[in-house]
C-alpha cells in the first residue's frame, strides 16, 4: 500500500489533491486575515480569470478551480483503482489524463450548475420595463381571466417569458401582441392586426 503514495502513475492525481488542500488552506487563511488570494492570481493571470467571467456564476471563480482539481484527482484515483483491481497494476498515467480530465469537467459543470441554482444572486437584477415591446404568444391561448405565456425581448436583446392576458377577446397561439401595461403578476396585451404588420416589424427590429 505504501507504493500507492509514490507510484509515478498516480503522481498527477496526488499533485491535484495537494493543490486542492493548498488552495483550501490559502483561501481559509485569506478569509481569516481579510486577504483575497484571488486578486493576486488575477494580476498574474488576467486572461484566465477574464475567461472564467464568461461563466457568469454567482460565486467565486476560485471555487470552480477547486472543483476541477478535486474532481480530476478523484476521477484519476477511481480509474486507477478499478484498473488495479483487474490487472493488479496501475495503467501508465498518460492513458488516463484525458479521460480523467473529461470526467472532471463533466462533474465540475454539473456542480457549478447546481450551486448556481441555490446560491442567491450577489446583486439584485433591476426591474426590466417591457411595456410597449413586441411579444409572441408561445404557449396556449389567452382570454380575460386566463393568461398565456409569451416571449419578448428587452432593449438589450435578452429574452423573457411572461404571462399575458388581453383586456377583451382572445390572443391565439403564435399571435403577435403588444404589452400595454403591467397588472400584478402578468401583462395586459393587445393583439397586432395584420394591417399593422409593417409596424410590428419595426418594433421587432428596434
Amino acid at each position: 500500500m505504501p507504493a500507492f503514495f509514490v507510484d509515478y502513475n498516480l503522481m498527477p492525481f496526488h499533485l491535484s489533491l495537494f493543490a486542492v488542500i493548498l488552495l483550501g488552506v490559502v483561501e481559509t487563511l485569506g478569509y481569516l486575515f481579510k486577504i483575497r488570494p484571488t486578486k493576486f492570481l488575477k494580476q498574474i493571470s488576467p486572461f484566465y480569470f477574464r475567461n472564467l467571467d464568461l461563466l457568469n456564476v454567482k460565486f467565486s471563480k476560485i471555487l470552480i478551480v477547486f472543483f476541477l482539481l478535486m474532481n480530476f484527482s478523484v476521477a484519476g484515483y477511481v480509474l486507477q483503482l478499478l484498473i488495479y483491481s483487474q490487472e493488479q497494476e496501475f495503467l501508465p498515467v498518460y492513458y488516463l489524463i484525458i479521460p480523467a480530465l473529461i470526467i472532471a469537467i463533466f462533474f465540475t459543470v454539473f456542480m457549478i450548475h447546481c450551486l448556481d441554482q441555490v446560491i442567491p444572486p450577489k446583486y439584485k437584477k433591476h426591474h426590466v420595463n417591457l411595456i410597449g415591446r413586441l411579444a409572441t404568444i408561445s404557449s396556449g391561448n389567452a382570454r380575460p381571466g386566463f393568461s398565456a405565456q409569451a416571449r419578448v425581448r428587452d432593449e438589450f436583446g435578452q429574452l423573457h417569458y411572461v404571462q399575458v392576458e388581453p383586456e377583451f377577446g382572445e390572443l391565439e397561439f403564435q399571435s403577435q401582441i403588444i404589452l400595454i401595461r403591467l397588472r400584478k403578476s402578468h401583462y395586459v396585451a393587445k393583439k397586432i392586426s395584420k394591417s399593422n404588420r409593417l409596424f410590428s416589424l419595426d418594433l421587432e427590429h428596434s
